[in-house]
């Protein structure tokens, strides 16, 4: 999830990469980019903040990447590396996770995917509803819930970007949706329990 790459492509790259030829390490970052920095926004709140972490995490993984397991996949151990650079930068700017203005582009959305004018609306609305939230709840709430209902990744791919078991996954993400409720709640907005964000 978040990368246009084949398997057998990335894998490649990332060998390549490995060897130390950084010419074939920028499909790799064209390809992990905006899912990176849809998490970035996620975590931090802003899109400025987003961007210098994302490049950051990028300069991280290429001078870690001969340590990288060629068996595993690059994904998950990418976003590993930029969740923890994003917590990183939570606690040394010791700043409320604030939202400011978001652009529309940061958006997931399937390829070949339009919505009617209305349904835009609609969509944009909610999604302003959901960020502004998201400003009320924990840390580890906040990440898990922009992991899974955000990006879309699977519980086995968060297990791995938060290196806890399968089952913390699911255990976290209850008690973040049960947060997120009462946030909503508060702000005198119904939630379904079905995840933002979804059609």
């Amino acid at each position: 999830m978040g990368a246009s790459l084949q398997p057998e492509l990335e894998r490649e790259l990332v060998r390549k990469c490995k060897s130390g030829d950084a010419r074939f390490y920028e499909p790799l970052v064209r390809a992990y980019e905006p899912a990176g920095l849809r998490l970035a926004v996620g975590m931090l709140g802003n899109v400025d903040d987003a961007h210098d972490a994302l490049q950051e995490a990028f300069v991280k993984t290429w001078e870690s990447l001969h340590r990288f397991d060629l068996r595993r996949p690059f994904g998950p151990w990418f976003f590993q590396i930029l969740r923890n650079h994003c917590r990183d930068v939570l606690r040394s700017r010791k700043a409320r996770f604030k939202v400011e203005a978001l652009d529309e582009r940061l958006e997931a959305r399937p390829a070949g995917v339009e919505f009617s004018p209305e349904r835009a609306r609609q969509r944009s609305a909610a999604k302003e509803v959901l960020w502004k939230a998201l400003e009320h709840i924990g840390e580890d709430h906040r990440e898990v819930l922009v992991l899974k209902e955000l990006q879309g990744f699977r519980y086995g791919e968060i297990a791995r970007i938060l290196d806890v078991p399968d089952g913390t996954v699911a255990s976290r993400l209850f008690h973040a949706r049960r947060a997120l409720r009462e946030a909503l709640e508060e702000m005198g907005v119904d939630y379904d329990g079905e995840g933002p964000g979804r059609d």
